[in-house]
């Protein structure tokens, strides 16, 4: 029994495998320690999301490194197979291999980062998770009206940033150009409306043009981009039922509804206290009366 278990403890592959656990459970408490004591203890979410992410990556990389270096002995026969298999592995795999690619190209390509508001693969939500293969979205939109969450998480390959536009609501600038539609009769006072609109704009934004205004111009420093209107503009058509106007402005990419709500009950109220001098058109139908007829009944 002894001859027995000294053998076993001399066994080159005993000890081969006995050193490949080792070394994998020294790896993975140093990157678990890391992340414990310096990773948890970054300020900014999205640096401490995607650092923990690269760590855990560090963590396989080095197992498999371990290993291959353990059995590199036994790796020179099998150069020539590997080589051909891996041409069918890589074609087999090329989905596997885009989305990984597409996962460095989102960490490091400045794509998004969790948090934004993107619209992927035809999916349109906010980024919960950024992982290897899939990026995780809490959904917005589909059966629900407006940028509000439907409830739904959808999983979307890496790859499709390869194959599609990544539309992205937030990024560095986290504002968006929303307008709205006010149609007035004819014969309203179009200037006393037009100050009206305006200055109702102006007060339910507050700052927001300002602060709008300052990202802009630091977007502007990074990419060559013309100077943007972010104040409220109101601006007017004439067509044939009546005079549209059409309130610009800008808001922050989560509150497209509630201020667009706020902004619609702030007019209805103020419009109603102009006593007729500003009128809200309607659709309307005229109906063309049927013309008489003579009937004659006769008798037999």
């Amino acid at each position: 029994m002894e001859d027995q278990l000294k053998e076993l403890v001399n066994n080159p592959t005993v000890i081969k495998i006995a050193t490949i656990l080792i070394g994998i459970l020294i790896i993975w408490l140093i990157i678990k320690a890391i992340q414990r004591n310096f990773i948890s203890k970054l300020k900014d979410r999205n640096h401490r999301h995607k650092t923990k992410k690269v760590s855990t990556f560090a963590g396989y990389l080095f197992s498999i490194i371990l290993i291959a270096i353990i059995y590199s002995n036994k790796l020179g026969g099998f150069t020539i197979a590997l080589g051909v298999a891996g041409a069918g592995i890589a074609f087999a795999l090329q989905e596997v291999i885009a989305s990984f690619a597409g996962w460095l190209a989102i960490l490091f390509g400045g794509f998004y980062k969790t948090g934004d508001r993107v619209q992927l693969g035809g999916i349109k939500g906010d980024v919960m998770d950024i992982g290897v293969l899939r990026t995780t979205v809490m959904e917005i939109g589909q059966w629900v009206d407006g940028d509000l969450y439907n409830g739904r998480i959808v999983l979307i390959a890496n790859s499709f940033i390869f194959k599609e536009p990544v539309f992205n609501y937030s990024g560095g600038f986290p504002f968006l150009w929303d307008e709205i539609k006010i149609p007035i009769q004819y014969g309203s006072n179009y200037i006393k409306a037009k100050d009206l609109f305006t200055n109702i704009a102006k007060n339910t934004l507050g700052d927001l043009a300002n602060v709008s205004q300052e990202k802009w111009s630091a977007l502007q420093k990074e990419f060559l981009l013309e100077n943007a209107q972010t104040e409220p503009m109101v601006t007017l058509i004439a067509n044939d039922n009546w005079v549209e106007f059409t309130l610009r402005y800008v808001v922050h990419f989560k509150k497209r509804r509630i201020t667009k709500s706020e902004l619609f009950t702030q007019i209805l109220s103020e419009v109603e206290k102009t006593n007729g001098a500003i009128k809200f058109a309607s659709a309307t139908f005229h109906l063309v009366e049927a013309p008489d007829f003579n009937v004659n009944i006769s008798k037999k």
